[in-house]
């Protein structure tokens, strides 16, 4: 699966649409733990704290909040495979509690290559004076503090892939610096890009 604006980027939009269409809902439901509007053949999705609805009918995506249009339209190339990809794909399955660097995800290689590589530097800039920063911004995108780093932050961009962001603060022998961890049954839910795509939503976001 590609992550972009192409031609082949629109191959997959389609192909994981009449993917998903073609899925029993109520199972959908159940695994993605997401909701559905019969009447209205809508999936809705909880992303950042926001509902995102999935029409079926008009294959489209959309919300009525500004976080989550923010995601939906400036993170479209990041964001609508993801979500699509999530729904067809999320297993029953609980979190295992146990976090992993991406480098430990199934195929994180990507992770580590070229354009791929994660902007961690662009919350060092924001943050790295004051990592409480990043806590108090993530709570109102329905995130949770958490013990780990100097700050830390776990996130929900889809309820069964939560991103956990982490900052050092600066002192007088090191510099700033942030880091992304993930729970280890992502690799269960989603691909590597897909995971990949995740993160810098959630990444992008917290900018």
């Amino acid at each position: 699966m590609l992550i972009g604006e192409g031609q082949d980027w629109l191959n997959g939009l389609k192909h994981a649409w009449e993917i998903l269409t073609s899925l029993d809902s109520e199972l959908v439901c159940r695994k993605a733990k997401v909701e559905f509007d019969e009447l209205a053949s809508n999936y809705i999705l909880p992303l950042f704290n926001e509902k995102v609805y999935i029409s079926l009918k008009k294959r489209c995506v959309w919300a009525n909040s500004k976080v989550a249009d923010f995601v939906l339209n400036e993170l479209s190339h990041y964001s609508l495979l993801a979500t699509l990809w999530y729904l067809i794909q999320a297993k029953d399955i609980p979190l295992s509690g146990s976090l992993v660097s991406p480098r430990e995800v199934n195929g994180g290689l990507i992770f580590t290559q070229g354009s791929h590589m994660l902007p961690l530097h662009k919350l060092v800039a924001k943050y790295g004076n004051d990592v409480e920063r990043l806590v108090k911004t993530g709570i109102p995108l329905g995130g949770e503090q958490l013990n780990y780093g100097d700050a830390s932050v776990k996130l929900f961009p889809f309820p069964r892939v939560p991103v956990v962001l982490l900052m050092w603060q600066r002192d007088e022998e090191f510099p700033a610096r942030a880091d992304i961890l993930f729970d280890s049954s992502c690799s269960q839910h989603l691909p590597a890009d897909i995971i990949w795509a995740t993160a810098m939503m959630s990444i992008l976001v917290m900018l």
